[in-house]
């Protein structure tokens, strides 16, 4: 996964922890505007989270906060 998507997915998962604490749970559609601007990117977030890691559609923000730090 490139760094800046990697960057992304931390930021939005510490901002949800931090406004609704650490059972907060996100969906990689939380990564992305509301509209469809970038299929790429969008493409391999949907890619890392449900071919790579067969990740249900709702996880804890702390787990893919965790996992996006350690480079998985």
């Amino acid at each position: 996964m490139r760094q800046d998507l990697r960057e992304k997915i931390v930021s939005v998962c510490t901002k949800k922890i931090l406004a609704k604490g650490d059972s907060v749970g996100v969906s990689f559609y939380a990564f992305f505007a509301n509209k469809n601007d970038d299929p790429e990117r969008l493409m391999e977030a949907a890619t890392w989270w449900i071919q790579t890691h067969k990740l249900d559609h709702f996880e804890k923000a702390t787990k893919i906060r965790l996992m996006a730090e350690s480079g998985l």
